[in-house]
């Protein structure tokens, strides 16, 4: 299986850059889902039609997948940043 993030022809600026990219929209997504599986609990409990709040829950829970991959991500790249400061 190839590496999507080849992680060695990258310079250590854009390593950095990426690294705290990946940071801020892991931890935005994290508060998105949050609120949407929130306002989807709410919503549950209080309304009567519940096809929109069950729909928007799977969403949020579906979307929830993304953040294991994103700090998989995270630490390859802390990883390499790393080696690359050992190696100096």
């Amino acid at each position: 299986m190839k590496n999507i993030m080849n992680l060695k022809n990258k310079t250590t600026e854009k390593l950095n850059s990426g690294l705290i990219a990946l940071k801020v929209i892991t931890g935005i997504l994290i508060g998105v889902l949050i609120a949407l599986f929130g306002i989807s609990l709410y919503g549950f409990l209080k309304t009567e039609n519940n096809g929109t709040f069950i729909a928007l829950m799977v969403v949020a829970i579906s979307l929830s997948a993304i953040i294991p991959l994103n700090y998989v991500n995270i630490k390859k790249i802390k990883k390499e940043l790393e080696l690359r400061e050992s190696a100096e």
